[in-house]
């Protein structure tokens, strides 16, 4: 203690003082502490706001490509496409799709479903279907790959389903379900609803409620049949740098030709990651206030305390301390106050949110979050800037009473003693 600045002696002395003046210690204990609440407070909102929006980001990239290419005039040749965008910077894999809607039934049950006709061999390079297989395989969906007979002898077109949508129909791989699209067979009474048996090839769980009650794979022949296209919807791209995803589309756009559009994942999601971000800074703003309320506490404490040492810091002033002395004191006072409230909260806080993701603790409806619990994630930069403003926030609440003590007139403080 002897070898510290004077002003931080004299703060220090002022903080831990005991006997008669013991209330500004608790004062200054309970100001410290509504600081560290604060503090632990912002982080783990922080955490789970930010862990929430990196779960959904991870799961619907991972379902999903992060651009698909559409052209005007479709895709005649599109494996002569996929090979020249496969050659573009930043490109890591290419994979063609036909989209469509159709009504999936078995056991009695009728479901509507998202078909995607996919390239078992090209789709695993732009999603992570093949690895969210949770029966049967990927190639299955190829008739010539896994052949299986129905009763009168023709081959079933392999179809794959969500985990979720199975449980709902009551089927598992090897089971025959009927899909029905509105393009149907054409009759002399015009274009009718015709149900087409499939085999189920397997189940997925990709990760999204979602996707995985309303989303069915088939292969691109399938697909052809089912939805009479003579050629592929789109060509789905995956880049190795998701933050790139805008670039590169731009790039697409300027290479192929002005009859070629492209969507990418922050375009198509732009509402969901604008309300997750949105929400984050209503709840940081929100809790803030409790750091406001801390710093509050910080100015009491230290306006009790000049009050309280209105005669020491007149003896002080006598013996020749300068105002700009007087007011280091209280000010670093209240900088110990913050610093050490919000070092404790921080540390806190960014451990109850590991243990917390960790382990799993808070569960949630799948069917309402997309997610099965609270996810928490800390980052770096929230990290920072908490403790940054928090810190800021109790300097600046130290201000005003600094300079009333600085201010205090040694003969009046004196005068009745």
């Amino acid at each position: 203690m002897n070898n510290l600045p004077f002003e931080l002696h004299v703060a220090l002395r002022y903080l831990l003082a005991k006997r008669k003046q013991a209330f500004i210690s608790v004062i200054s204990l309970i100001s410290t502490l509504g600081v560290g609440v604060g503090v632990m407070a912002v982080v783990i909102a922080l955490a789970i706001m930010s862990g929430l929006q990196q779960e959904l980001r991870d799961r619907i990239l991972g379902s999903n490509p992060h651009i698909y290419v559409l052209s005007r005039n479709g895709f005649r040749d599109y494996q002569a496409e996929i090979g020249t965008l496969r050659r573009m910077p930043h490109v890591a894999g290419a994979a063609p799709a036909i989209l469509g809607r159709a009504l999936v039934s078995a056991q009695g049950r009728n479901e509507p479903v998202q078909i995607k006709g996919i390239d078992p061999q090209l789709e695993p390079t732009v999603t992570d279907l093949e690895r969210a297989i949770r029966t049967g395989r990927i190639k299955a969906l190829d008739p010539t790959d896994d052949r299986h007979k129905s009763g009168d002898g023709a081959d079933l077109p392999g179809i794959l389903i969500g985990k979720d949508l199975a449980a709902t129909l009551g089927v598992g791989e090897g089971d025959s379900v009927n899909v029905t699209t509105s393009e149907g067979i054409l009759t002399p009474s015009g274009r009718l609803p015709y149900p087409r048996r499939l085999r189920v090839a397997g189940t997925f769980s990709l990760g999204l409620y979602e996707l995985d009650t309303t989303m069915g794979f088939v292969s691109l022949k399938t697909a052809e049949r089912l939805f009479a296209r003579d050629q592929v919807d789109v060509i789905q791209l995956r880049v190795d740098d998701i933050w790139r995803a805008p670039e590169v589309a731009r790039q697409v756009e300027s290479s192929l030709g002005p009859e070629y559009s492209t969507q990418d994942w922050a375009e198509m999601n732009r509402s969901l990651f604008s309300a997750l971000w949105l929400e984050k800074i209503a709840v940081s703003l929100a809790i803030f206030l409790i750091v406001m309320v801390a710093a509050l506490n910080i100015i009491a404490s230290l306006i009790l305390l000049v009050m309280e040492k209105s005669r020491d810091i007149a003896i002080l002033k006598t013996m020749g301390s300068s105002a700009k002395s007087v007011t280091l004191i209280f000010m670093m006072q209240g900088l110990i106050i913050g610093i050490v409230g919000t070092s404790v909260g921080a540390a806190l806080g960014y451990l109850v949110a590991r243990v917390m993701d960790r382990y799993e603790l808070i569960r949630m409806p799948v069917d309402v979050y997309q997610v099965s619990h609270l996810p928490f994630k800390v980052l770096s930069t929230d990290l920072l800037v908490v403790v940054s403003v928090a810190v800021l926030i109790c300097f600046v609440a130290t201000i005003y009473p600094s300079r009333q003590a600085a201010r205090l007139d040694p003969a009046q403080a004196l005068r009745y003693e």
